[in-house]
């Protein structure tokens, strides 16, 4: 039986995510980043009593959100340890993965986390507050070149070079701490027309960061591909170009370089098969009723 919660994560692509995984009931079925549990709730329904559904999230406010019901696992930890959870488990293979990277509206709307420039507060970031470097650490303690990497990478700023000069100037006179703190080094390289666009880029990057999200996707999707079953289907949803380029790649070559590899006859060899040739995004009305879906790309594949 689903115990009704309250959502704290409004589910993106909810119905076009859920039916792409093509559910068989008694499957065996990963929702790597649960969150609210949207999308969970919604596999579930498809699930008969045969079936399974694990849930994976590293943050401990996922919690009050799980379900009681004998068909689904909590797991909490970061996704980047999918199989080793899933042997724990005794799970060799599975019909299906979801993902769904977007940050949560919970994240972004939590003021003591540091997530969003619209409050003030620590700058933490951290999805796990039980380990790992805060923001503020990696602000006060990365060399100006790390710095400028990580900015012109996960946020793809221009300005990157210039931004870590100023964060290392910064810190040699007072610790930055807040995201205040972090929004007086930014503001002279944002500009009006753009502010909020750029802001949120710089915030991405330092976030990015934090968690290892990069890494984490990689050895996510690579471990998923692993565990599909032949017929078992992969859904991820992508908020921003660098993600998105790497789950591309990942779909459409089995490698996150995106190298075409081509067997003795020269034709393309890839261990899955694009479900959606064309990527999937929000329509007009799910974007006026959730705008923080208005950068989710939806892509598919079937393992072959």
């Amino acid at each position: 039986m689903i115990v009704q919660t309250p959502l704290f994560h409004v589910p993106v692509l909810l119905k076009e995510s859920v039916d792409g995984l093509n559910i068989h009931p008694g499957g065996i079925y990963v929702d790597t980043t649960y969150g609210g549990g949207g999308h969970s709730e919604e596999i579930l329904k498809r699930l008969d009593k045969k079936g399974h559904l694990y849930g994976f999230d590293q943050d401990e406010d996922t919690e009050r959100n799980i379900f009681d019901d004998e068909r689904f696992t909590f797991v909490r930890s970061n996704f980047r340890y999918l199989s080793s959870f899933m042997d724990w488990y005794g799970v060799k293979e599975i019909d299906g993965l979801l993902a769904d990277l977007g940050v949560s509206s919970h994240h972004f709307d939590d003021e003591t986390r540091g997530f969003s420039f619209r409050f003030e507060s620590d700058l933490d970031m951290r999805m796990n507050k039980r380990a790992g470097k805060t923001a503020a650490e990696i602000l006060n303690t990365y060399g100006e070149e790390a710095l400028a990497r990580v900015f012109y990478l996960y946020g793809e700023l221009k300005d990157a070079k210039a931004i870590a000069k100023a964060i290392v100037r910064t810190r040699e006179r007072k610790t930055i701490q807040t995201t205040q703190d972090f929004l007086d080094i930014l503001k002279p390289f944002v500009g009006k027309e753009k502010e909020k666009k750029q802001l949120a880029q710089a915030f991405q990057a330092i976030r990015s960061e934090t968690n290892g999200e990069m890494d984490a996707l990689q050895e996510m999707l690579e471990q998923g591909g692993q565990l599909l079953k032949k017929g078992g289907r992969m859904a991820v949803i992508t908020y921003q170009s660098l993600e998105d380029r790497l789950v591309k790649h990942f779909f459409k070559t089995g490698n996150m370089e995106g190298n075409i590899q081509k067997d003795f006859y020269g034709n393309i060899y890839s261990p899955f098969k694009l479900v959606n040739n064309k990527v999937i995004v929000p329509g007009k009305e799910e974007i006026e009723r959730n705008p923080r879906s208005r950068s989710a790309k939806l892509r598919i594949i079937e393992k072959i």
